[in-house]
């Protein structure tokens, strides 16, 4: 195995292909459809990669966040249509998920009274603002949590093969 580079500001595709510890030369040799010139230029910030290359990248390397990064970093709708999820442990998505759950819990009847009449009005904005926040918030833990299992079974920490025959 080669050595690991000492370059500061490394990249997310950079530093993905170092933490599953290949060299850029056995990247390519796994990426198949990437070159060497065109990986280094992607790790440098001189070219972005395609949708098709991120996948290969985020399978290969067993980092499927590199997808959402992409599409939250990378992809020009993404950019303002896709938020930024963070890879987080399963307790505090658990944890996330409860409190949020609780705060929605408490506006569901207050929601309910805002919809009723299929008007929103300006007395009623700011508690439907409040509430439409906290299922973004939803949203963000769910999505955390998706990404914690794709990564878990891309890590084989979740068995995919036992879940079958359960």
């Amino acid at each position: 195995m080669g050595q690991r580079s000492t370059k500061e500001n490394k990249n997310i595709y950079f530093t993905s292909r170092e933490d599953c510890g290949f060299t850029r030369e056995a990247a390519v040799e796994k990426l198949a459809c990437i070159s060497r010139s065109r990986l280094e230029k992607i790790e440098y910030d001189q070219s972005k990669p395609t949708p098709e290359e991120v996948v290969t990248m985020a399978e290969q390397y067993r980092n499927p966040s590199l997808c959402n990064y992409y599409c939250s970093h990378d992809c020009t709708i993404g950019q303002d249509h896709v938020p930024e999820v963070k890879e987080k442990g399963l307790s505090q998505i658990t944890i996330e998920m409860l409190a949020t759950l609780n705060e929605l819990s408490g506006n569901k009847d207050r929601l309910i009274n805002i919809v009723a009449d299929e008007v929103v009005t300006a007395d009623e904005l700011p508690d439907f603002m409040e509430i439409k926040n906290n299922l973004e918030k939803m949203s963000l833990v769910i999505d955390s949590l998706n990404l914690w299992v794709e990564k878990a079974i891309a890590s084989d920490v979740i068995n995919t093969e036992s879940l079958k025959e359960s």
